[in-house]
């Protein structure tokens, strides 16, 4: 399935990449960005983010990142290159302004959902997310991500693997077990 995944989007990047080489404006520039992430915000791709309501400072920060390659991505990383400054506030104006992403339609599980807010009340994760998920500034909104997308940040966070410009989510994960990390995750992808 992975593979499958790499090559889809492997695909998509080398097919829609070229357009966003010659593409004139940033709206068109991000036509191959929203192909992978949503025309409406919400990814229908497992493991690639929604992207819809995300806070306009936390997407400007995320291109850039990749712009600069402290986040190597591929093909975020590739497809921000040459992007200036302004085209990457435009986009970030554009992408946060669609609409938020569903919450998951499946049945939340009562258990991990205690769990859940039990780990979110003791390690105050709605402290820079917002007691409703949807994020603020800096801080993501993770209130209907994908599920499986959510558990691999998490893991990704704890074990350093993916680069913040905010030391503060390695050290609130550190304690956490990766049961702990799915069960957050289930519960946050069904919050609406």
């Amino acid at each position: 399935m992975k593979a499958n995944l790499v090559r889809a989007l492997t695909l998509a990047y080398l097919l829609l990449g070229a357009v966003a080489v010659t593409a004139a404006t940033v709206d068109e520039r991000l036509a191959p960005c929203l192909a992978c992430h949503g025309e409406n915000g919400q990814s229908l791709i497992p493991e690639v983010p929604s992207l819809g309501a995300q806070p306009l400072f936390f997407l400007s920060v995320q291109l850039l990142m990749f712009r600069e390659k402290m986040r190597n991505l591929e093909p975020m990383t590739g497809m921000m290159q040459g992007w200036s400054d302004e085209d990457l506030r435009r986009a970030a104006a554009i992408i946060a302004k669609l609409p938020a992403p569903k919450a998951s339609a499946n049945a939340l599980d009562s258990d991990r959902a205690e769990k859940a807010r039990a780990l979110i009340q003791q390690h105050r994760c709605n402290f820079c997310h917002k007691q409703d998920f949807s994020g603020e500034d800096n801080a993501p909104r993770l209130a209907g991500q994908r599920e499986e997308y959510l558990v691999k940040s998490l893991r990704e966070y704890k074990n350093n693997s993916r680069r913040a410009y905010d030391p503060a989510m390695a050290d609130a994960l550190h304690p956490l077990t990766d049961a702990d990390l799915q069960d957050l995750s289930h519960y946050l992808s069904r919050l609406k």
